[in-house]
């Protein structure tokens, strides 16, 4: 995990409509920037249709929810379609974000090992700077733990 007080690496990535978009052109605002592993596995579905559910209340306290993981652009759109997800999904195939912010990692899986994302999120300010990180989330609860820091 990057430390808190760092200033946030900026990425370009094509979000789920194949539109490069880069983490700076939302200055301004707060950023819930959260990597997680697969499109369409429960966990990380239930994690994307809270940020989706909770994404109204995010967006009054003037924060914006971006997800990424190495699936591919047409890989999020589906998930964006099929579950009606609000937000940005940002597709890292050669996972230039997901190294730069430190959530590669080996994991270890009914005694295998191998590497993968380790589910988590960072809160960013509006100047770019992280001020929360949390590793190894747990994705049902993610997205109300993160709603609760911007209070």
């Amino acid at each position: 995990m990057l430390e808190i007080g760092t200033k946030a690496p900026d990425l370009e990535l094509p979000d789920q409509n194949g539109k490069l978009r880069t983490l700076s052109e939302f200055r301004g605002q707060k950023v819930i920037l959260y990597f997680y592993p697969k499109d369409m596995t429960p966990g990380c579905t239930k994690q994307a249709c809270s940020f989706g559910e909770l994404y109204p209340q995010f967006q009054e306290k003037g924060a914006i929810v971006i997800g990424v993981s190495r699936d591919s652009v047409a890989s999020h759109k589906k998930f964006e379609e099929k579950y009606g997800l609000p937000f940005i999904l940002l597709s890292d195939p050669e996972r230039k974000a997901i190294e730069a912010y430190d959530v590669w990692k080996e994991k270890k899986n009914y005694g295998k090992v191998s590497m993968g994302v380790v589910r988590s999120t960072y809160l960013i300010d509006e100047d770019g700077v992280i001020i929360k990180a949390f590793g190894n989330v747990k994705a049902a609860d993610n997205p109300a733990q993160m709603l609760g820091e911007l209070q």
